[in-house]
């Protein structure tokens, strides 16, 4: 057998290490909800990670590579979690509030403020520390707050705030 194919065959075996996933410098404000998803990406994690360590030679060495990076970057953010008390205020937006607000067209828009690993823009769910996030932080109904955006600052008007449901 050539020696080359030899050499592709142990390539193949080794993973190459994965990029560390970069530990975000903001605070790690969570709600209840955004905590349990963490624990729950844990658990998933874990159990990928026997099942992979379960098939020995056999198993697919980057994925498993990956899985303990992501292990280890989600057991971080479930360490670092500070959970914030629910958010229950209809007259201040907190991390956990749904928020609506119109912009500069007269256009609304409702958007929750959550932790960083559980937002999610196409659902909604805003991270606090994000600049619409920041923006709207600590305002009340009637505000007029500027959203600094990418695409050019604009003002935003808050409309109405409710809890966490």
């Amino acid at each position: 057998m050539s020696r080359a194919f030899v050499n592709e065959d142990q390539a193949a075996a080794q993973a190459d290490p994965p990029v560390e996933r970069l530990v975000s410098e903001q605070p790690n404000y969570v709600t209840a909800n955004g905590l349990n998803q963490l624990h729950q990406r844990v658990a998933a994690l874990n159990t990928l990670r026997s099942e992979l360590q379960a098939q020995g030679e056999r198993a697919d060495q980057q994925r498993l590579a990956d899985t303990e990076r992501d292990l280890r970057y989600f057991s971080a953010r479930v360490q670092s979690a500070q959970v914030v008390p629910a958010a229950t205020s209809r007259s201040k937006v907190q991390i956990g509030s749904r928020v609506t607000f119109a912009d500069e067209q007269g256009q609304e828009h409702s958007v929750q403020l959550v932790g960083e690993d559980e937002a999610d823009a196409s659902q909604g769910l805003i991270n606090w520390g994000s600049p619409l996030g920041r923006a709207l932080l600590g305002s009340a109904p009637g505000d007029e707050v500027l959203w600094r955006r990418p695409a050019g600052d604009q003002l935003i008007e808050v409309v109405d705030i409710e809890g966490e449901r």
